[in-house]
């Protein structure tokens, strides 16, 4: 019965990235057009929010997203969340409308056709490089100024098997603190158990998502707000990543 299992994972895993490249090359023309200039990135983010979609349907995912509120279109946010899937950055895309520039390890950028585009469209960068990382608020800024929004995975990586939420960094607060706009966390209930970076794992199914209450920034300041800020955002998606697990026993 096992084998059965394996021979489903393996086909499984290799059926999401055949979903990854078809939308790509369909809309490659179109897709290198809206990435010529970063003022057209709006246009390239409705096509992502698109590829997202038919990933997820796609896999046979079905997500059901509660909102306890919504976003303004016209304003700028710092979107966060907790991150155990490859499947988060499609998530993310369907859940918020806004468009908004990931904020992503480099290592990424290595991932055939998935990379091309996504080192031309998102913030990169090196965590083991301090001018990497300064280099990221130079660029955060500049997309900001342009009316986008920001979306970081605060976690910094993906955590442990058995870490419901690893601690955050600090990079996501500072930023929005020193732009002054409001964080918006947001939790991923079940993308673990529907795709995991466990290559043997993963089943169709339901995504639960809950876009909780902003927390705004006007007014805080690095030294005092910073540390406090982090640690609230941490408190309300491991609360209800708490209610979740609880409610799945």
């Amino acid at each position: 019965m096992k084998i059965f299992k394996y021979i489903f994972w393996i086909l499984y895993r290799v059926w999401f990235y055949i979903l990854v490249a078809i939308p790509i090359l369909i809309l490659l023309p179109f897709l290198l057009i809206s990435i010529s200039k970063e003022s057209w990135y709006p246009y390239f983010f409705r096509m992502a929010r698109l590829w997202s979609k038919f990933i997820l349907i796609g896999m046979c995912f079905r997500w059901k997203i509660e909102r306890e509120e919504i976003p303004n279109i016209e304003e700028s946010y710092m979107f966060i969340a907790n991150h155990t899937s490859m499947t988060d950055i499609m998530l993310m895309l369907v859940t918020v409308k806004n468009p908004f520039v990931f904020v992503g390890k480099k290592e990424l950028a290595k991932i055939p056709l998935f990379g091309f585009f996504y080192k031309r469209t998102c913030i990169l960068v090196d965590r083991d490089s301090l001018r990497s990382r300064h280099a990221v608020f130079e660029s955060a800024e500049r997309r900001l100024k342009s009316g986008l929004s920001i979306c970081i995975f605060p976690e910094g990586g993906v955590s442990e098997e058995d870490i419901l939420l690893d601690q955050f960094k600090d990079g996501a607060f500072r930023l929005a603190i020193n732009h002054q706009i409001p964080i918006v966390p947001i939790t991923f209930a079940d993308n673990k158990e529907r795709f995991s970076f466990d290559f043997f794992s993963g089943s169709p199914g339901q995504m639960r998502v809950r876009v909780h209450e902003f927390l705004p920034t006007a007014g805080m300041t690095l030294k005092d707000n910073c540390k406090a800020l982090k640690e609230k955002s941490r408190n309300i998606i491991l609360n209800q990543l708490e209610v979740y697990k609880w409610k799945s026993h």
